[in-house]
Protein backbone atom coordinates (compact mmCIF):
# COMPACT_ATOMS: atom_id res chain seq x y z
CA UNK A 1 0.00 0.00 0.00
CA UNK A 2 2.85 2.37 0.65
CA UNK A 3 4.05 1.73 -2.90
CA UNK A 4 0.84 3.05 -4.44
CA UNK A 5 1.38 6.40 -6.02
CA UNK A 6 -1.38 8.88 -5.96
CA UNK A 7 -2.20 10.00 -9.46
CA UNK A 8 -3.68 13.39 -10.10
CA UNK A 9 -6.67 13.23 -12.34
CA UNK A 10 -7.44 15.79 -15.00
CA UNK A 11 -10.45 17.04 -13.02
CA UNK A 12 -8.36 17.69 -9.89
CA UNK A 13 -5.68 19.47 -11.90
CA UNK A 14 -8.25 21.67 -13.56
CA UNK A 15 -9.78 22.50 -10.17
CA UNK A 16 -6.44 23.55 -8.71
CA UNK A 17 -5.50 25.45 -11.83
CA UNK A 18 -8.85 27.27 -11.69
CA UNK A 19 -8.26 28.22 -8.05
CA UNK A 20 -4.72 29.32 -8.86
CA UNK A 21 -5.86 31.39 -11.82
CA UNK A 22 -8.62 32.96 -9.70
CA UNK A 23 -6.12 34.21 -7.12
CA UNK A 24 -3.67 35.37 -9.79
CA UNK A 25 -6.38 37.46 -11.50
CA UNK A 26 -7.90 38.78 -8.26
CA UNK A 27 -5.82 41.99 -7.95
CA UNK A 28 -6.71 42.98 -11.53
CA UNK A 29 -10.39 42.29 -10.90
CA UNK A 30 -10.32 44.44 -7.77
CA UNK A 31 -8.49 47.32 -9.48
CA UNK A 32 -10.60 47.36 -12.65
CA UNK A 33 -13.67 49.23 -11.22
CA UNK A 34 -11.40 51.90 -9.73
CA UNK A 35 -9.59 52.38 -13.04
CA UNK A 36 -12.91 52.61 -14.89
CA UNK A 37 -14.19 55.18 -12.39
CA UNK A 38 -11.04 57.26 -12.82
CA UNK A 39 -11.38 57.21 -16.61
CA UNK A 40 -15.04 58.22 -16.42
CA UNK A 41 -14.28 61.07 -13.99
CA UNK A 42 -11.75 62.45 -16.48
CA UNK A 43 -14.59 62.74 -19.04
CA UNK A 44 -16.83 64.77 -16.72
CA UNK A 45 -17.50 68.41 -17.57
CA UNK A 46 -17.42 70.11 -14.21
CA UNK A 47 -19.68 73.14 -13.63
CA UNK A 48 -18.30 76.64 -13.31
CA UNK A 49 -18.52 78.48 -10.00
CA UNK A 50 -21.49 80.51 -11.25
CA UNK A 51 -23.38 77.35 -12.34
CA UNK A 52 -22.55 75.65 -9.05
CA UNK A 53 -23.89 78.57 -6.99
CA UNK A 54 -27.02 78.80 -9.17
CA UNK A 55 -27.80 75.09 -8.78
CA UNK A 56 -27.16 75.26 -5.03
CA UNK A 57 -29.59 78.16 -4.65
CA UNK A 58 -32.24 76.33 -6.67
CA UNK A 59 -31.89 73.24 -4.46
CA UNK A 60 -32.07 75.32 -1.26
CA UNK A 61 -35.18 77.18 -2.51
CA UNK A 62 -36.85 73.89 -3.43
CA UNK A 63 -36.02 72.43 0.00
CA UNK A 64 -37.50 75.49 1.73
CA UNK A 65 -40.64 75.29 -0.43
CA UNK A 66 -41.09 71.58 0.28
CA UNK A 67 -40.45 72.15 4.00
CA UNK A 68 -43.21 74.75 4.13
CA UNK A 69 -45.56 72.55 2.07
CA UNK A 70 -45.00 69.49 4.25
CA UNK A 71 -45.33 71.64 7.40
CA UNK A 72 -48.69 73.01 6.24
CA UNK A 73 -49.92 69.53 5.34
CA UNK A 74 -48.84 68.32 8.78
CA UNK A 75 -50.63 71.18 10.53
CA UNK A 76 -53.76 70.60 8.45
CA UNK A 77 -53.82 66.87 9.11
CA UNK A 78 -53.20 67.46 12.84
CA UNK A 79 -56.09 69.93 12.96
CA UNK A 80 -58.30 67.45 11.08
CA UNK A 81 -57.43 64.66 13.54
CA UNK A 82 -58.13 66.96 16.50
CA UNK A 83 -61.48 67.94 14.97
CA UNK A 84 -62.41 64.24 14.40
CA UNK A 85 -61.40 63.27 17.93
CA UNK A 86 -63.30 66.26 19.36
CA UNK A 87 -66.56 65.03 17.84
Amino acid sequence: MADEKKTVTKEEASFFSKVSNFFKALPKKIAKPFKNTWHELRKVTWPTKKEWINCTLIVLAFMAFMGVTIGLLDLGSSALIQWIIGL
